[in-house]
Formats: C-alpha cells, sequence, structure tokens
C-alpha cells in the first residue's frame, strides 16, 4: 500500500491542522450554499459513518473504487489508506469547486477527480482504462436530485460493477433503497446514530 502522496491531514503542527479545517469548512459550506439539492447536507459525514460503510469491502480484490459526490474528501483519505498500491479510485462530482479542491488536496497517483454527473460513470470508467468497478460509494441525496437522475445513476452503477461488486450508499432517508432495489436483488441495510444527522445505510450487491 502506497499512499505517500496523499496530503490531507498527514503533517504540520495544531496551527497548521486548524487551518487545514477552517480551508475544509470554507470550501465545504461554500459548495453547499452554491447547490444544497446536490450535496445534501451542511455537515460532512463522521468517522463513524466511513468506518460502517467500508466495513464490508474487500480490500484485497479491489482495483477500482468509486466515489460520486465526494465533497471535500470526507471518505478519499480513508479510501486511500486502504486501496493497494495498485488500485484506482475515481470522484464524481458535479460541483467544479468540490473537484478543484480535491485535484490540489490530494497528491496521490492512484486518485482521480473528475467533473461531471454519475449518471456517465460508465464512460468515465471506461476512459480510465477499466471496463468494471468493483464498489461504488455514493452520498448523493437521491429524494432532491432531479427528475429522472436517480433512476439513470441506479441503473447506469448496476451496469458498471462487476459480478459480486456493491453500491454503497448512505442517506437520511430511505428513498434510494426504491431506485436500487430494480437492480440488486440483495440489499443489506444498517444506521449509524453517531452522525449529524443520523444517516441510513445500504449496501447493494451485484449477483
Amino acid at each position: 500500500m502506497d499512499s505517500k502522496g496523499l496530503v490531507i491531514g498527514n503533517r504540520g503542527g495544531l496551527r497548521d491542522r486548524v487551518g487545514r479545517y477552517l480551508a475544509q469548512w470554507s470550501v465545504f459550506f461554500r459548495g453547499f450554499m452554491a447547490h444544497p439539492k446536490m450535496v445534501g447536507s451542511i455537515i460532512p459525514s463522521s468517522r463513524f459513518t466511513v468506518r460502517r460503510m467500508l466495513e464490508p469491502v474487500n480490500w484485497r480484490e479491489c482495483r477500482l473504487f468509486v466515489e460520486y459526490g465526494p465533497g471535500i474528501g470526507t471518505f478519499c483519505r480513508p479510501v486511500l489508506e486502504r486501496l493497494s498500491g495498485d488500485a484506482t479510485l475515481i470522484v464524481i462530482d458535479t460541483n467544479p469547486l468540490y473537484i478543484d479542491y480535491l485535484s490540489h488536496a490530494i497528491r496521490d497517483k492512484r486518485f482521480h477527480a473528475v467533473l461531471g454527473s454519475a449518471a456517465d460513470v460508465e464512460r468515465i470508467v471506461r476512459e480510465h482504462g477499466f471496463d468494471q468497478a468493483d464498489y461504488v460509494l455514493s452520498g448523493l441525496p437521491f429524494s432532491t436530485l432531479p427528475t429522472g437522475v436517480a433512476p439513470e445513476i441506479a441503473a447506469a452503477t448496476h451496469r458498471v460493477l462487476r459480478p459480486g461488486g456493491a453500491f454503497l450508499v448512505y442517506q437520511f432517508t430511505a428513498a434510494c433503497r426504491d431506485y436500487m432495489a430494480p437492480h440488486f436483488a440483495q440489499i443489506d441495510a444498517g444506521f449509524e446514530w453517531l452522525n449529524i444527522l443520523p444517516c441510513k445505510l445500504f449496501w447493494g450487491w451485484k449477483g
């Protein structure tokens, strides 16, 4: 595993860490204010939510991990810390503020930040030299996405996943399950209280 290039939060004294924290919050808040329906929450996910969501992932067999709506990278560092040295993380966001921030903040050869729609995940994955993804993570607010976008994302995600792969989703409501159900026969569910707000967790497995 090689994460020497990872910049976010790795070094520095208290003053530097506070400065980075404030900078991250500034970016996150500006992104939320610009596109509140796409971000879904004004507060990033807790470390407890991150840990719970990533627990089922088989990191030894993961070669491509995709994330929709990475925001300021709350999941990016934990994912990169777990990925093997020859694996890849692609994050997709429609907000140029977040993509620009992540592109500068994370220096890791395995990391690729893409400005675009999750509905185009198949094309984006192909453009990065892959046929399929092992896991796709999403915190997108399915209940507030524009009409037609949520079912399109769910269908595209199922198509891009390899057999045995999974769609990992965390939400404040269970709306996403309605869009996942037509494609994923097995959907495991959980709940994380230690998050603001407490959130529902879903893992849809591709047979």
